[in-house]
C-alpha cells in the first residue's frame, strides 16, 4: 500500500499539514499526508477569512517562500480589504473574506497536483519508535508506515473535547472524532504536554437576518491580492460583511446562563485565547462596556450560511439562541449550528529547536496548534517551515531558520521556542521589533531569493521580484536626481495648504512631506509624463513611496538589527553547562540549561535572562 520508506510523513491535513506536505514534496521529498478525513484538507474550521493584522504579513511571507496559502486565498476570495490604511505602511495588513468550500476545494486540488505527494485517510494513533529513533507512524488499523522524518500537525484533535453548556463530547471539531493515543505516547517518550481551549460562534441562516439594521462593510474599491504572482482573475465583484452590536439586554440574557457555562462552572479549566475571547468572557471581563461589536461574515458566494464573528461561545444552545435574537438585525435568526468551545492537548514549544525539530528526536517535527498557537496563518507558517526543515534533515542539508529581522515567521517561531506560551499564541505587529522592515509589501524582496535558492520558489517568482527591484531603484534615482517644476509643485502645495517654495529642488523633497502622496504626484503633468516614458508597476509606486518617506526609520531599524545580529554569531557550545558560572543568577542557570540556546542572541531573548547575564556569558565565551 505504501512506499518502503517515505522521506516525510505529515500527520494532519489542516493549514499546517497542508503547507508542510506541499513544501516537502515540492522540494523533492517522497511525502505522505495522513489525515482522518481527506474531504476536509485545508478546511477553515473557524472564521472564513485569511490575513488581518500581522496575519496578512505572514500570508504574504508564506507566498514569497513558495507556499500555497496566498494563492488559494486569492482564488477563493469573495472580498479583499487592506486594513490599517490610515496608519503607516508598516501597519498595513491585507485580509480576504473567503468562500469556505472553495478554499478547501482549491487546497485539495493544489495538493493533488503536487508531485511526490501521496495521501492516506486514517487516524494515526502512535509513532513507531525503534532504537530510540522515530521510524514512522502506526494507524488505528495497526498499519505501520515508515519514514525518515515525521511532522505532527494535529490541530485541536489531540484528546479534543467539545463543550456546549453542560454537555460535552469527544471531537476534534464539530462532526469529527478526536485523536486518541498520541499524547500519552509522547508523554512516555519524555515530552511535556498541556491543555488549551478555543471556541467558535454559531453559524446562522443569512435569509433570517435583517441587513438593513446593520452597518455595511464593503471590500476595497480597488481590491489587491495576496500572492505576488498576481490574481488569476481580477476580483470584479465582492460580497459585503456587516457590523452590528450586542446590548445590555443581550448581556443580561447571556449572564442568565453563566451557571451552566463550562467556562464558569469549572468544566473548562484550560487557558483560552486572550485576544479572541468568548462573548461570555468579554461581558464578564469588560462589565463596564454597554455593547460589543459583532461582525456578520458570509461563508461564500452562493451559500446563505453566515459566520457570527465576535460571538464565540460555549453557553447552552438555548441561551445562545435567546441572546442572539436580541441583537439588532438578528431578531428572527435561525441557527445552522450553535457555537462551542473545544479543549485539546498541546506541547509547550520550548521543547523544539528553531527548525521546529523536537529536541528529543531530531527527525520529529511539530507545527501548528500542537505548539500552542491559534489561527490559520500562524499554523500555515509553522507547517511551511517544518516541511522545509523535514526535507532538509532527510537530505542532510542545513536547517532553514528565519531571523526576527527577516520575517514575521521568524518572530513567531523565535517567540515560541525561547519564551514558550501558556495561552494560545497569536501574532501581532507589536510583537515584531523591526516591523518597518517587515512590511507586507516587501515580503517578496525579503524572502523570494532565499526560497529560490532553496528550490521552493519558481523562476517566475524570482523574475517578478527582480523586475520590482529594478523598477523601484530606477524610480528612486529619479526622485533623488531630478528636479521638479516649480509652478506645478507650488500649485500642489497651495491645494494642500503647504507654504510655497521659492526655488526648485529634487523630487525627493516633495514626496518626503507627510501631506503629499505618490498618487498626488501621479496627477502632475511632468511626473505623469515621466511615468509614460518609463512605466512602472502599481506595487512599485507604493514600494518607492514607502522607502522614500520612511528612509530614516528603515535605516535605524537596519542598524539595530545588525547590532543584535552580532550576538547571534557568537555560538554557545553544544552541551554547555551554565551551573559552574558563579556570576549567573540561579534563574538564568535553570532557564539556560533547560532551553539550551545555540547562540547569545537566542539566550538574550529567553524570558527572565537579563543583560547582565549576557555580559557574563560574553566574557566567559570570549575566553
Amino acid at each position: 500500500m505504501f512506499l518502503d520508506r517515505y522521506d516525510v510523513i505529515v500527520v494532519g491535513g489542516g493549514h499546517a499539514g497542508a503547507e508542510a506536505a506541499a513544501a516537502a514534496a515540492n522540494l523533492g521529498s517522497k511525502t505522505l499526508l495522513v489525515s482522518m478525513n481527506l474531504q476536509t484538507l485545508g478546511q477553515m474550521s473557524c472564521n472564513p477569512a485569511m490575513g488581518g493584522i500581522a496575519k496578512g504579513q505572514i500570508i504574504r511571507e508564506i507566498d514569497a517562500l513558495g507556499g500555497y496559502s496566498g494563492i488559494i486565498s486569492d482564488s477563493s476570495a469573495i472580498q479583499f480589504k487592506m486594513l490599517n490604511r490610515s496608519k503607516g505602511p508598516a501597519m498595513w495588513s491585507p485580509r480576504v473574506q473567503s468562500d469556505r468550500m472553495l478554499f478547501a476545494q482549491h487546497w485539495r486540488e493544489a495538493l493533488e497536483q503536487t508531485d511526490n505527494l501521496d495521501f492516506y485517510q486514517e487516524m494515526v494513533t502512535s509513532l513507531i519508535v525503534e532504537n530510540n529513533t522515530i521510524q514512522g507512524v502506526r494507524t488505528s488499523l495497526g498499519i505501520p508506515i515508515y519514514a525518515k522524518s515525521v511532522v505532527l500537525t494535529n490541530g485541536t484533535f489531540l484528546n479534543g473535547l467539545i463543550h456546549i453548556g453542560d454537555k460535552n463530547f469527544g471531537g476534534g471539531r464539530a462532526g469529527e472524532p478526536a485523536s486518541k493515543g498520541l499524547t500519552s505516547q509522547l508523554q512516555d517518550l519524555g515530552f511535556t504536554s498541556g491543555r488549551m481551549k478555543t471556541g467558535t460562534p454559531p453559524r446562522v441562516d443569512g435569509r433570517s437576518l435583517d441587513y438593513t439594521l446593520m452597518e455595511e462593510q464593503p471590500g476595497d474599491s480597488d481590491p489587491d491580492h495576496f500572492s505576488f504572482l498576481g490574481r488569476q482573475q481580477p476580483l470584479e465583484h465582492q460580497r459585503s460583511c456587516y457590523i452590528t452590536h450586542t446590548s445590555l439586554d443581550v448581556h443580561d440574557t447571556l449572564r442568565s446562563g453563566f451557571d451552566r457555562s463550562p467556562m464558569f462552572n469549572g468544566a473548562i479549566q484550560s487557558t483560552g485565547p486572550r485576544y479572541c475571547p468568548s462573548i461570555e468572557d468579554k461581558i464578564n471581563r469588560f462589565a463596564d462596556k454597554d455593547r460589543h461589536q459583532i461582525f456578520v461574515e458570509p461563508e461564500g458566494w452562493s451559500t446563505v450560511e453566515v459566520y457570527v464573528n465576535g460571538f464565540s461561545t460555549s453557553l447552552p444552545e438555548d441561551i445562545q439562541f435567546e441572546a442572539l435574537r436580541k441583537v439588532r438585525g438578528f431578531e428572527q435568526v435561525k441557527f445552522f449550528r450553535p457555537g462551542y468551545a473545544i479543549e485539546y492537548d498541546y506541547f509547550p514549544p520550548t521543547q523544539l529547536n528553531h527548525s521546529l525539530q523536537t529536541k528529543l528526536y531530531d527527525n520529529l517535527f511539530f507545527a501548528g496548534q500542537i505548539n500552542g498557537t491559534t489561527g490559520y496563518e500562524e499554523a500555515a507558517a509553522q507547517g511551511l517551515m517544518a516541511g522545509i526543515n523535514a526535507h532538509q534533515f532527510v537530505h542532510e542539508k542545513e536547517a532553514v531558520v528565519l531571523g526576527r529581522d527577516e520575517a514575521y515567521i521568524g518572530v513567531l517561531i523565535d517567540d515560541l521556542i525561547l519564551k514558550g506560551t501558556e495561552e494560545p499564541y497569536r501574532m501581532f505587529t507589536s510583537r515584531a521589533e523591526y516591523r518597518t522592515l517587515l512590511r507586507q509589501d516587501n515580503a517578496d524582496i525579503r524572502l523570494t531569493p532565499k526560497a529560490f535558492e532553496l528550490g521552493l520558489a519558481s523562476e517566475k517568482r524570482l523574475k517578478l521580484m527582480e523586475e520590482k527591484i529594478d523598477q523601484t531603484e530606477r524610480l528612486l534615482k529619479h526622485f533623488h536626481n531630478q528636479s521638479f517644476p516649480l509652478d506645478e509643485v507650488n500649485d500642489l502645495y497651495d491645494a494642500k495648504n503647504i507654504p510655497p517654495v521659492k526655488q526648485t529642488d529634487k523630487w525627493v523633497k516633495v514626496i518626503s512631506r507627510p501631506q503629499v502622496s505618490m498618487s498626488d504626484l501621479c496627477e502632475l503633468p511632468s511626473f505623469k509624463s515621466y511615468l509614460e516614458d518609463a512605466p512602472v508597476r502599481k506595487d512599485v509606486l507604493h514600494q518607492a513611496e514607502t522607502q522614500l518617506k520612511y528612509a530614516g526609520y528603515i535605516e535605524k531599524e537596519k542598524q539595530q538589527a545588525d547590532k543584535l545580529q552580532r550576538l547571534d554569531h557568537i555560538k554557545i557550545p553544544e552541551g554547555f553547562d551554565y551551573f559552574p558560572l558563579a556570576s549567573l543568577s540561579h534563574e538564568a542557570k535553570e532557564k539556560l540549561n533547560r532551553q539550551k540556546p545555540q547562540n547569545l542572541g537566542q539566550a538574550s531573548r529567553i524570558s527572565g535572562i537579563n543583560p547582565s547575564d549576557i555580559s557574563v556569558l560574553l566574557v566567559h565565551l570570549s575566553r
